[in-house]
């Protein structure tokens, strides 16, 4: 393996107290108790689909969801950075590829608007070799393109590449791409996940597992 590529949200950074902090702050706007984070934390991962899935009980198809969705994207960019934290490991992981020449990067369906900026505020924009968010290809995940096009940026062939992610689509994105796929356990898995039926060709419980796999 020449290079790691990282899913961001649960997999990178643990970025549900923030998700989940801008749900509830616009839960209140609308006269909602707020949600446990133990209950928003499954849907991290799945955008405002899943967050408004558990918040609102809304789905794209109905009238309101996009004017929800500007709404909780200006919340969610209001408070980018509060309590999102790199998962325990990851920073030493990340030193660790580096000190042994191995380039990592990020792929994401996170909007560059959001990603970009978060990645400045955890130190980490000028560390990734490639940074590609959901609207740098024409295709999110799980189209490949994405991953293809890091491994473009990198200046590695595919099957080089080591991608982890902890939703189903990243998973299969990493298979179309033809690239290795590791699951992270410790991201954000709902109790409906079934990821042994995913196909990854591993799963950790920890980052620093992954340099067990180079």
């Amino acid at each position: 393996m020449k290079a790691v590529l990282f899913d961001l949200d649960g997999t990178l950074a643990d970025t549900a107290p923030d998700l989940g902090h801008a749900l509830n702050l616009q839960r209140e706007r609308h006269g909602l108790p707020s949600l446990a984070q133990e209950i928003i934390r499954p849907y991290a991962s799945h955008g405002t689909v899943g967050l408004f899935d558990i918040g609102f009980g809304l789905t794209p198809q109905d009238a309101r969801f996009a004017p929800m969705r500007e709404e909780y994207l200006a919340l969610y960019t209001a408070n980018l950075c509060l309590h999102t934290t790199l998962f325990p490991g990851m920073a030493e992981l990340l030193d660790e590829l580096e000190d042994k020449g191995i380039a990592w990067g990020v792929v994401t369906n996170k909007p560059a608007r959001f990603t970009n900026p978060l990645m400045e505020q955890l130190g980490l924009i000028n560390r990734a070799a490639s940074i590609i968010s959901g609207d740098t290809c024409p295709h999110p995940k799980p189209h490949p393109e994405p991953l293809l096009a890091a491994a473009r940026e990198i200046g590695v062939a595919p099957q080089s590449c080591l991608y982890i992610g902890d939703a189903e689509r990243d998973i299969e994105a990493a298979h179309a791409a033809d690239m290795p796929a590791i699951l992270a356990a410790y991201g954000y898995l709902g109790a409906a996940d079934r990821p042994e039926t995913w196909g990854a060709d591993a799963s950790i419980q920890h980052p620093a597992e992954i340099l067990g796999y180079l």
